[in-house]
């Protein structure tokens, strides 16, 4: 499907017809405009910088507003499904890859800070919805969500059936096929107008011809600016691109050198490590010059102003289709002092950059003459850019003119004094010169390449101007794009049937930073008071963080229908922001289902058991429990009922089986220690006490539920689970990560239920586990302590323990048939420890956790500094004791004797704190 905007013939939208295209387009635009004079419209949560007339430039309502979208809640109430309870639904966690398709035409098309390809969302969709489902993303960035819901619709018969192939390999039903209605959001302004341009049809034929004419006549205004002389001496060639060295001088003989001519070398095309000065002979090194600048005076401001001395070092031009480069001549200089004294135009934005983190502390841009939006650029970039921008605005066709911005607004960083001038070496001998600005960051490089708008743009025109890009479009009205808080979205109570999001994570990008330079030249920016990250120049720290995006997951939450699931992806390598999205995630009343990370080296999906191993993308699969559920809870009260209740309904939402290279893989959410956790933050986040013991839980969980290799199961669930083991020969193994008392006790529990040992058997094996990754705060407990209080020993006398007489008749060939009274087999057992059966670790459990309250009350008295060792078992049971009392304040109160890192990196106590500091907020 080539076209998907057609203004000749009758259109509906959201149940109106409409005369054509245009006549829709202007019957929104007049209502916006309507309620842009609303005071109250603009005070929403989240509502962006700029005027009236910029954000009804920006915008095509009703599918996409550069503001709050008013028609939001229409468009899911005209296009969704209410949520009916009798309706059947249930989907296990689905891992993917978020790194397949990053070579896609398509996404490629325009570049943004991050982006999940839509090849590895597609999947997601098709799992967890149907076609017509309403799929949601708060966090929506340039609108991959919105591509893969199309994509379910369009995606060509190839994806189709190498995806159906991998499906049926893996035993799920094929995938069906067919649009889903897609729900954008994002506060940056810039990010929704990629997203809405991604999503939202135009007239291929009509764009390509637009872009076509609009780089014509730039030819034929400018072109002059970027020519310049052959060799030959007659022959004119196009520039593509001029190298700009900075200046510097000498700290010896205060010479001025050229950074490219003195540092670059010919031969290898890298920058030397040591060059000497040309002048005195001196032996430099980048970090000892000294950056010259020069007065100039600023025409846009009036003002004399400070900026770096750079020097025209390099041309990079075409003749006849074959590349050359040349140092600049006269001829080349008088060309830029020509366009040196020439206005700006004033289609260019010229607004003062405000303090944010990347320019004014990550990059001091000051001290590379940026102190206002039009110093990113020289005066020749300035010309063409903002010629071309202002050509684009004028089009006549609404929907044509928001494309042609879509594609010049990509030369903005790409023109700018952020591009710089890199060699590639391929090899010895092969190099190859890359134009290219860092992402992610404000960075003024030694040597800027200032490239030319056809080198830019005209291959951007191409990839827009295909049909592969077109054909993503299923309809008009396949999704809806809005600017705005995620925790504000104004869409009904239950009526999103999936999400997928990829929020910020902490400070990894400082997303409203890096988007103002594009939003000047829209002339709406973002709003970054309710911004989720860590920044600390608008005074935002990881507690501030943890807030902003409990807030939004508690709106996801809201919207989310019973029973229906949520995709986070999370890129940081934190524990401690690892651990504020678990809190965050929890209390706002999601349920974490399974967390996966993909294995790059060995092409398959592993499971994510520490809050130490975030070294790569993970997936969080999690969902918001059925409806009736809560009610349970609510008529019960917190009972040991409703905490089956909740094990029977969270079981029932776990994976079954999983196959990992061939082989079972072991489900770390059916682990019933895991399994309790997830209780506990129940309960938790119910404002209630948790109604069993870690001890009492485990018991029940052994007569209630089917056990197999570890993980625990439904009745109706384990025959699946047993037809697959007798497939395989080898039981999963739980990898477990020891970086505390409590992994630890784990791992001991683990390997002597497989083998019970004497303390000189387990010692070597034991100080291997507990390593480099243990807590930094946490006290190192001894082998011998942790046996004592949670293992028995058998110490010789009576009859052998059934665990240490099925291992020992097992593994030794001398022992097989012996009594357990057997002299020998009892001298074997001697000074072995094992695990306690069910009766026995009760005692240990209630002994044991009588030493840890005995031992946090001394926590509790202790006056003076924080604490700078403790044990993360005894604040644990500490405050999970507390908690069940309400005493809120002696959890506040402990809380502030660890250091903030401690708290900020141990989920369970960072539940129960955030918790206590709310109750304590909402009662006074």
């Amino acid at each position: 499907m080539e076209l998907v905007c057609d203004d000749s013939g009758p259109v509906e939208c959201l149940g109106q017809k409409f005369p054509s295209d245009q006549a829709r387009r202007e019957h929104y635009l007049k209502l916006l405009a309507e309620k842009l004079k609303e005071p109250a419209f603009r005070q929403q949560v989240g509502f962006p910088k700029g005027t009236d007339e910029a954000i009804l430039a920006m915008s095509d309502p009703p599918y996409y507003t550069a503001c709050p979208n008013p028609w939001l809640t229409e468009f899911v109430r005209h296009y969704g499904k209410p949520y009916d309870p009798s309706v059947k639904y249930s989907r296990e966690p689905l891992a993917i890859d978020v790194s397949v398709g990053k070579t896609d035409v398509l996404y490629k098309a325009h570049a943004y800070h991050t982006k999940v390809p839509h090849l590895a969302i597609v999947p997601s969709i098709l799992h967890y919805t149907q076609p017509g489902d309403v799929v949601f993303d708060g966090f929506s960035g340039s609108g991959m969500t919105g591509v893969a819901a199309q994509w379910c619709e369009t995606a060509p018969a190839s994806f189709r059936h190498q995806l159906e192939l991998a499906w049926r390999a893996a035993g799920r039903a094929a995938p069906k096929w067919g649009a889903r209605k897609a729900v954008l959001n994002d506060l940056s302004p810039a990010a929704s107008f990629i997203a809405a341009n991604y999503n939202l049809p135009f007239d291929i034929e009509e764009f390509s011809a637009a872009g076509e004419k609009l780089l014509s006549e730039l030819q034929s205004e400018i072109g002059w600016m970027y020519e310049t002389t052959h060799s030959d001496g007659k022959t004119k060639g196009r520039i593509e691109y001029t190298v700009w060295a900075q200046l510097y001088g000498c700290p010896e003989c205060s010479g001025e050198l050229n950074f490219t001519e003195e540092a670059l070398d010919n031969d290898t095309k890298r920058v030397k490590e040591e060059f000497p000065c040309p002048h005195c002979g001196a032996e430099l090194t980048k970090p000892r010059l000294t950056k010259l600048y020069t007065s100039k005076l600023d025409k846009a401001l009036g003002r004399v102003i400070q900026t770096p001395r750079r020097a025209a070092t390099i041309i990079s031009y075409v003749v006849r289709g074959q590349k050359f480069e040349k140092k600049p001549d006269a001829d080349d200089m008088e060309v830029l002092r020509r366009i040196d004294e020439m206005e700006i135009p004033l289609s260019v934005p010229k607004i003062e950059i405000p303090r944010m983190h990347m320019t004014h502390e990550r990059a001091r841009m000051d001290y590379a003459g940026v102190t206002h939006i039009h110093h990113f650029f020289l005066p020749r970039a300035a010309q063409a850019l903002g010629r071309m921008w202002q050509k684009a605005n004028d089009h006549t066709n609404h929907r044509t003119r928001l494309f042609l911005l879509f594609m010049v607004e990509q030369a903005i960083w790409g023109m700018s004094v952020l591009n710089r001038y890199k060699t590639i070496m391929h090899g010895k001998t092969q190099s190859s010169n890359v134009n290219q600005y860092l992402s992610g960051v404000y960075y003024v490089a030694s040597q800027h390449s200032e490239v030319s708008p056809w080198y830019n743009l005209e291959n951007r025109l191409g990839r827009l101007s295909t049909k592969a890009f077109a054909s993503n479009y299923s309809r008009a009205d396949g999704a809806v794009v809005t600017v705005g808080s995620a925790a504000r979205n104004g869409l009904a109570e239950s009526s999103v049937d999936y999400i997928f999001t990829d929020p910020p994570f902490g400070e990894n990008i400082y997303y409203s930073d890096l988007n103002f330079l594009v939003e000047s030249w829209h002339g709406v920016t973002t709003d970054s008071e309710p911004e989720a990250i860590i920044d600390r120049c608008k005074n935002k720290a990881l507690p501030e963080y943890q807030r902003l995006m409990q807030e939004c997951f508690s709106e996801y939450h809201r919207v989310l229908k019973p029973g229906r699931w949520m995709t986070v992806v999370f890129s940081n390598s934190k524990a401690a922001v690892w651990n504020a999205i678990q809190v965050a995630l929890q209390q706002a009343g999601f349920v974490v289902a399974e967390v996966t990370a993909l294995d790059k080296v060995q092409g398959s999906y592993r499971q994510v058991t520490s809050t130490t191993a975030v070294k790569q993308d993970l997936v969080i699969s999690a969902y918001k429990p059925d409806g009736d559920l809560e009610e349970r809870l609510a008529l019960k009260g917190a009972t040991p009922d409703s905490a089956w209740d909740f094990v029977q309904s969270h079981l029932a939402q776990l994976s079954v089986v999983k196959v990992r290279d061939g082989e079972l893989e072991f489900i770390v959410e059916r682990d019933p220690r895991r399994v309790y956790d997830r209780l506990i933050a129940w309960f938790i986040r119910h404002d209630a006490p948790v109604p069993l013991s870690s001890d009492e839980f485990l018991s029940g969980m052994r007569s209630r539920f089917p056990e197999r290799d570890g993980m625990v199961f439904l009745p109706d669930q384990v025959a699946a689970y047993d037809r697959k083991r007798a497939q395989v020969t080898k039981s999963p193994q739980m990898d477990l990560f020891v970086s505390d008392e409590r992994s630890a006790i784990d791992w001991l529990s683990d390997f002597l239920k497989s083998k019970p040992s004497t303390y000189q058997e387990l010692h070597p094996d034991f100080i291997t586990q507990v390593g480099a990754g243990w807590k930094k705060h946490e006290a190192k407990p001894e082998l011998s302590a942790l046996l004592e209080n949670n293992f028995l020993k058998y110490d010789g006398t009576g009859e052998v323990p059934s665990q240490i007489h099925t291992y020992l008749s097992s593994n030794y060939r001398e022992f097989r048939g012996l009594e357990k009274s057997d002299p020998a087999l009892r001298a074997k057992a001697q000074d072995r420890w094992f695990v306690p059966d069910p009766n026995k670790a009760q005692d240990l459990e209630k002994k044991r956790e009588k030493a840890l309250l005995k031992e946090f009350d001394g926590y509790v008295a202790a006056t003076g500094r924080k604490l700078k060792e403790f044990r993360l078992e005894v604040l644990r049971a500490g405050f999970k004791t507390a908690w069940a009392s309400r005493d809120y304040q002696t959890i506040i109160k402990v809380a502030q004797k660890i250091p903030e890192e401690a708290l900020q990196e141990d989920e369970k106590l960072l539940l129960w704190y955030d918790q206590a500091l709310t109750r304590v907020d909402a009662a006074s």
